[in-house]
Parts: structure tokens; sequence; C-alpha cells
């Protein structure tokens, strides 16, 4: 009888000490902010697939894994679920000149914001339906050495469209730094993906550009909602 009692009591003293863990505070800070051009200000647009990411690694533990966010397209990120404590937080293998690690106090709902240089700037875009074509036209901005691999513009039902998520696409390879007073120009033909995308109806496209840097992402302007 006494064993028994012993073990019911042991087992008592366990399931308190699980429910005392269940106890503790979940996480009740968050980190957000924004990938910002630090010419234009604009936000620098970004791929949902192997685009930008944001390493996050909290202090005072040893190894610890770093926490990775996805960068959204419209160049914001955030994580609502984080415990109080300081962090080193970094973009990766971003589509801009590297900027180092900032080391922040996350407390409450924190922002931290990223001022960078964009390998390339779409500039001057016009994207319209011409006849039965989609035409792009628009200028390159290069902020770094290296050669333009190509351009392009990608179509796609989904506002996050881009080189690596879309139903149809116009690229032109170009191999050759971006020249400033060049016009560049292409032509989507909507009947060449119109299996995957009926006529008459409305699709996002997005006109882009890579450099020629290792690990480099395309840079965008905007998407832009139109006919075809």
């Amino acid at each position: 009888m006494k064993t028994l009692r012993y073990i019911l009591l042991a087992g008592v003293m366990t399931l308190a000490a699980a429910c005392e863990k269940d106890n503790f505070d979940g996480p009740t800070a968050g980190l957000s902010g924004r990938i910002i051009d630090a010419d234009t200000k604009l936000l620098v647009e970004q791929d949902i697939i192997r685009g930008t990411t944001i390493e996050i690694t909290e202090h005072g533990y040893d190894p610890v894994k770093p926490q990775v966010l996805v960068v959204k397209t419209d160049g914001t990120y955030e994580n609502s679920l984080l415990f109080e404590n300081t962090y080193s937080v970094k973009p990766m293998r971003g589509n801009f000149v590297d900027v180092p690690s900032q080391d922040i106090q996350i407390k409450g709902k924190t922002v931290l914001d990223f001022s960078v240089t964009p390998y390339l700037r779409v500039q001057d875009l016009r994207v319209e339906k011409v006849g039965n074509l989609v035409v792009a036209t628009f200028k390159l901005q290069q902020n770094v050495a290296g050669n333009v691999v190509k351009i392009g513009i990608y179509a796609d039902k989904d506002q996050r469209v881009g080189e690596p998520m879309r139903l149809g696409q116009k690229e032109q390879d170009i191999n050759a730094p971006a020249d400033p007073n060049t016009t560049y120009r292409l032509e989507y033909n909507p009947d060449e993906f119109k299996t995957q995308m009926p006529l008459g109806k409305e699709y996002w496209f997005r006109v882009g550009a890579l450099i020629s840097i290792g690990e480099a992402k395309f840079n965008y302007a905007a998407p832009i909602k139109l006919a075809i």
C-alpha cells in the first residue's frame, strides 16, 4: 500500500511540474519592418519564392538556430510571435547591396526598417495593351558593377507574380551593363498562354531585371493589373 501511495505521489508531482511548465508565458513581442530604397524611399519589391529573407538570431543561447522570415513581395516583413529579448537581425540573399546585421531589443511591437541600395531600378515603366500584345517599355538604372543578365515581363492571376511564380512570360537576354539612355521594350503575346490564362480577363503583370551577382534576385517594378 505504501508503495502504491509513493507511486501516486510521484505521478502527481510529475503532472504538477508539467502543468507549471505549460503555464510559462508565450511569446508576446513582434518585429516588423520594410526594405526601403535609400534614394527613392520606395519599398524594394521582392519575389515570394526564392526571394529575400530576414534572419533573426536571439541572444543568450549557444548554439542558437536563426529564425528565417520571408520578405513579402511588397518589401515588408513581420513576425508577431517573438519573446522579448535582444536579437541580431539581418537581410539575406537580397536584390540589393549587402547591409550589416543590426542588434535590437525587441519588446512589444518593434519596428526595424532597412535602408538599402537596389542592384537595379526599373524606371519610367509603362505597360499597356497594343493591339493583341501587352507592351512594356522602361529604363534601367544600374547601381553596381556587372552585367544585366536578362529582363522580363511576367504574368499571373496572383498579384505576387514574378520570375519564379508566373503563368506566362516574355524575357530578353541582355548580358551587358544597363544603358541609362535606352528604353527597353518587351512584347508579351497573350495568345501563347491562353490555355492557362484565358483571354478576356484581368491579370497581373510585373517587369523585372536580373544582375550578374552571385545569389542576386530580380529587381522589379510594382505589379500592374491589366485586362487582356
